[in-house]
């Protein structure tokens, strides 16, 4: 958010039980505490970024200083919007937001969804998020979906840059120059994605030559269970969070 401008960071007050560790911020002009009644005073909006297990807490000790106006967030997965209502006990706005790490160059998609007290404050809480990418507006039986999809998916995209480079590197190449290759390569099959719109089989199909290397390479990982053995690493992160 102090990358894009958009914001004064005075207009930010950042909380960490152990302060000191945010003096990078502070010296960008962000508002530094070790005390969360002391950030939520006088706060619009409030983001809590905490662990499922200390979110419900952190929230019953600030629900007597807490506004009806004021609007919160929680990054947290799993807790639902039930859970944070009845912790709160007032009508506030509530929206839970699941973002990715790739809101460090400003290119996370994020999913929120909001309680009933929230749609007046969507857009706004949709244009805070779109600051660091991409904000898609969801139901909230699909968060614990889009965690998997959104954020693990981080994950599940780099193994995958990761074994390219490595191939990459048995091939021929050094490390630093697969890397390269491998990088800007799914960057590019990402943005022909987004800006033609197309399905990834209609992509495929221009670069899979009969009788080529494309599609002896496709089909050898098909036979090793590429697709399959993905799908089944989503599902099982999804399970997790069931359970």
């Amino acid at each position: 958010m102090l990358k894009s401008k958009s914001i004064n960071p005075a207009n930010i007050t950042a909380t960490r039980r152990n302060a000191s560790v945010l003096e990078k911020y502070k010296a960008q002009g962000v508002n530094v505490t070790s005390n969360n009644s002391e950030a939520v005073s006088n706060a619009n909006l409030i983001i809590m970024g905490l662990k499922p297990h200390h979110i419900l807490q952190e929230l019953d000790k600030l629900k007597g200083e807490l506004r009806d106006d004021q609007v919160v967030v929680s990054l947290a997965t799993g807790i639902t919007l039930e859970e944070l209502q009845n912790t709160l006990e007032n009508p506030t706005a509530i929206f839970r937001a699941m973002p990715n790490t790739g809101t460090t160059v400003s290119e996370s998609v994020t999913c929120i969804c909001g309680n009933e007290n929230a749609a007046e404050k969507e857009d706004t809480i949709k244009q805070l998020f779109d600051i660091l990418g991409s904000t898609v507006v969801i139901h909230e039986n699909l968060m614990e979906a889009a965690t998997v999809l959104g954020a693990c998916g981080i994950a599940f995209v780099l193994r995958f840059i990761r074994g390219m480079i490595q191939g990459g590197i048995q091939i021929g190449f050094d490390a630093k120059t697969a890397g390269l290759i491998v990088n800007q390569t799914v960057k590019g099959a990402a943005q022909l994605l987004i800006e033609n719109g197309e399905h990834p089989e209609y992509e495929i199909d221009k670069v899979t030559t009969p009788r080529g290397c494309t599609i002896a390479g496709l089909n050898e990982m098909e036979h090793n269970g590429f697709s399959s053995a993905l799908i089944k690493g989503i599902v099982s992160s999804y399970d997790k969070i069931e359970k």
